[in-house]
């Protein structure tokens, strides 16, 4: 495994992943971004990935209306995912991030039949480009993101991998340990964030390692099903910030080490 952080597409961002030990760096290119200012970026990626040693192993597209409310597929929506793939593909990266979105127009066993076809047309147009896709298991703008729909989803297309987030299942009150016993063997990329309920209420979520998850049993469960990939830092509480922030990174950092190998 490899730990990294999410950052930012700029030299300063490079700088500040290499200043904290690590080597890799992942970047969420959001459904409000222009995907042709990511293409413009390309050499300068490709020259701070190579001057600060930091690898980018992941790239998403989070949020993105990808299917229409009539059920049909939004075009401009699937070139920018085309666009963040082939950026990932310039720069060396192995895998693109992305979910489908659940129209009210059609029922389960039909969105489930659009997202196969969403996500096929992404697995042929990856082809020859070193780039995998996988499923964000985050609802935003996306409900392929448990069993229900994996079983279907996934078991379609093999070669369909799965971004994985422990505070996601936790949020919805699911099983995370037998999601990643089931479906382990198909995760591409790995995030690390802390949850934290009080009185049955989500609260925050701290610094990894500094809440409720049970990571010792995660980490066991990630090291038998054999993940060897990006295990990517996040980043979210809005009351980490400034000094008390950065002590949560290095907490973080510290704290997972000792379960990698």
């Amino acid at each position: 495994m490899r730990l990294g952080i999410i950052g930012d597409w700029t030299e300063d961002g490079f700088r500040y992943v290499k200043s904290k030990g690590l080597d890799c760096v992942e970047f969420c290119y959001n459904h409000d971004q222009p995907t042709d200012k990511l293409l413009a970026l390309i050499p300068s990626l490709n020259e701070w990935q190579e001057k600060y040693g930091v690898k980018i192993l992941s790239m998403g597209r989070w949020g993105s209306e990808r299917i229409k409310a009539d059920g049909t597929i939004n075009e401009p929506v699937f070139k920018e995912d085309c666009d963040v793939i082939d950026a990932a593909s310039a720069v060396g990266c192995p895998v693109f991030n992305c979910g489908c979105n659940y129209t009210e127009s059609k029922n389960f066993k039909e969105n489930c039949d659009i997202a196969i076809d969403y996500f096929s047309k992404l697995l042929d147009y990856a082809k020859g480009k070193n780039v995998r896709i996988a499923t964000y298991n985050c609802d935003w703008g996306n409900f392929v993101y448990n069993d229900k729909a994996w079983s279907v989803v996934h078991n379609a297309l093999p070669e369909l991998g799965i971004k994985y987030d422990v505070s996601h299942c936790f949020n919805r009150r699911g099983d995370y340990l037998k999601e990643i016993r089931d479906w382990g063997d198909r995760f591409l990329h790995f995030h690390l964030k802390g949850t934290l309920y009080v009185e049955n209420e989500h609260y925050d979520d701290p610094p990894a390692g500094l809440d409720q998850t049970d990571w010792p049993s995660v980490m066991a469960m990630l090291h038998i099903k054999h993940y060897d990939k990006m295990i990517s830092i996040e980043p979210h509480s809005h009351n980490w910030r400034d000094d008390l922030g950065e002590w949560g990174v290095d907490f973080t950092i510290n704290f997972i080490k000792p379960y990698l190998r």
